[in-house]
């Protein structure tokens, strides 16, 4: 069965495993894990760093948990293909802060793609924050998801993908104006 996901506002198979913990917390060991492209806890990352950069950079990503620091993986932005940002329950907010901390701060280019309890209503707000990858929960349906990037027009507050607020936008729209 195919897995799909939105990047970059298309609908695009998806070809990445994600590794999580079994349900007794246990991660397989680096030589028992599944061939193919492979999303890995960061802290697993970590530990395994050497065995699993054998694997080669366009085969391997990371996912930061929402208590992950991200000036941590700053260091291996050019070892891993795409960082994933996990949201575990709905009401958990601080990925958001990661991905922006990710663009703004530290200066990521790559894919940031929040995987887990990830909705339709979030989508939008992920993308304002610097995402562009989104693994929507399996009992979603990826083509009404698509939509949630048009339903609004007009963004008020700045954030990532629009740093000047709707004030100062109009400010400048009557500046040029006159």
């Amino acid at each position: 069965m195919t897995t799909l996901i939105i990047r970059n506002r298309e609908i695009v198979e998806d070809n990445w495993q994600v590794v999580r913990a079994a349900e007794d917390g246990a991660l397989p060991d680096v030589g028992a894990l599944p061939a193919g492209k492979l999303l890995v806890p960061f802290a697993y990352w970590q530990a395994n760093r050497e065995a699993l950069a054998a694997r080669g950079k366009d085969d391997l990503g990371v996912w930061l948990a929402p208590d992950s620091e991200p000036a941590d993986v700053v260091a291996d932005f050019d070892k891993v293909a795409l960082i994933a940002i996990d949201f575990p329950v709905f009401r958990d907010g601080r990925g958001y802060s990661i991905a922006r901390l990710l663009r703004e701060r530290y200066g990521y280019k790559g894919e940031i793609r929040a995987i887990g309890d990830v909705l339709r209503d979030q989508l939008r707000f992920y993308e304002r924050c610097g995402f562009n990858a989104y693994a929507l929960r399996a009992d979603k349906d990826i083509n009404d998801a698509l939509k949630a990037f048009t339903e609004f027009t007009v963004q008020y507050q700045g954030a990532f993908d629009e740093p000047s607020p709707l004030f100062r936008r109009r400010l400048a729209q009557a500046g040029a104006a006159a």
